[in-house]
């Protein structure tokens, strides 16, 4: 097989190679550009976007920008990987801008940990309560090592249901096999933490270490026992281990999305503790295109697009088109 061939500009190295990714809940293979140790994929929308692969995942934030950008700007560079905007983020606790590209701001869903307690004392009363009510109704928390066990287990977690927050599930009825791929990265820096009633598992969190940030990969609480409130008991067990690892911020996402600013999930960070921190996102124009689009906003995608209510309709639509497609499904059955 022959060596990946070298991008070269004004004296810098990228290395043209490829990356493994989940889209959708698929595994794929994409070309993607290596520099000093950085992927960086692009997207095949327009505009074309560059991205760092697993970027909110990787331990420290972007160090040499200015690298990355002479690469992606080499001409001779595949098709594949000729983007219009590069785009990157900084890392919590990072707040402060520190390049002079064009900036806007991630909203990220963070709790500040100072201690078990702070946290604890300033939930809603009837949060608290319904972490008092999953320990009554017989929930036990525990951190489990990633063994072919609890694969197991997760497998049949996922086969809970079809349809969650209103959309379609990616990981129902996935295999052994596939669920075990999913669940394998960042192994090392992560803690898998589980809910059980009865010894059935019923909610899984999949938290990642970067640092003294930890970060919600994986929050699956099982609908059909929600009675249990698998899901506070998982936050108040994630606050507890983070405490002890002395880390500062726990992220679960983002907290608005564009445009988007009303969801049962937003409403549950808010109840659980979270709240907005700001974060430099920065955009870096390549071409003229890539100007243009950052100009007209059309970096943003429909949801920093479209005003918040249109996305809150399309929201509903969507959810009562999986439910009445869920009861004809049950009907035809």
């Amino acid at each position: 097989m022959k060596p990946p061939p070298l991008l070269r500009h004004e004296g810098q190295t990228g290395t043209v190679t490829s990356a493994e990714i989940s889209v959708l809940g698929e595994w794929c293979t994409v070309p993607a550009l290596n520099v000093n140790g950085t992927a960086i994929i692009v997207d095949r929308k327009w505009p074309r976007i560059a991205r760092v692969v697993d970027e909110e995942w990787l331990e420290d934030e972007l160090q040499n920008p200015g690298l990355c950008v002479e690469a992606l700007k080499n001409k001779g560079a595949p098709k594949a990987l000729r983007a219009d905007i590069f785009t990157f983020a900084q890392k919590l606790p990072c707040t402060a801008p520190k390049y002079p590209f064009h900036m806007e701001w991630d909203s990220i869903a963070a709790i500040r940990l100072t201690s078990f307690k702070d946290w604890w004392e300033n939930l809603p009363q009837e949060s608290r309560k319904n972490a008092r009510r999953s320990q009554k109704r017989g929930v036990e928390v525990r951190v489990r090592e990633f063994d072919d066990d609890l694969v197991h287990e997760i497998v049949e977690l996922s086969k809970d249901s079809p349809i969650r927050q209103g959309k379609r599930f990616t990981h129902y009825g996935k295999s052994f096999e596939q669920v075990k791929k999913d669940q394998s990265t960042h192994l090392g820096r992560c803690d898998f933490i589980c809910a059980y009633a009865e010894k059935e598992l019923i909610g899984l969190l999949k938290v990642v270490y970067r640092r003294d940030v930890a970060s919600v990969l994986i929050f699956l609480p099982k609908a059909s026992q929600q009675d249990k409130r698998p899901a506070n008991a998982l936050m108040t067990k994630m606050v507890e281990v983070c405490e002890a690892k002395g880390i500062s911020y726990l992220t679960y996402g983002m907290f608005n999305y564009g445009n988007k600013r009303k969801s049962s999930l937003l409403e549950f960070k808010i109840r659980n503790g979270f709240e907005e921190i700001l974060v430099p996102r920065f955009y870096v124009p390549l071409t003229l295109w890539g100007e243009l689009s950052l100009r007209l906003g059309l970096h943003r995608g429909i949801v920093g697009l479209l005003p918040s209510v249109v996305l809150s309709l399309a929201v509903r639509a969507r959810e009562k088109w999986y439910t009445m497609r869920r009861l004809r499904a049950g009907v035809a059955q």
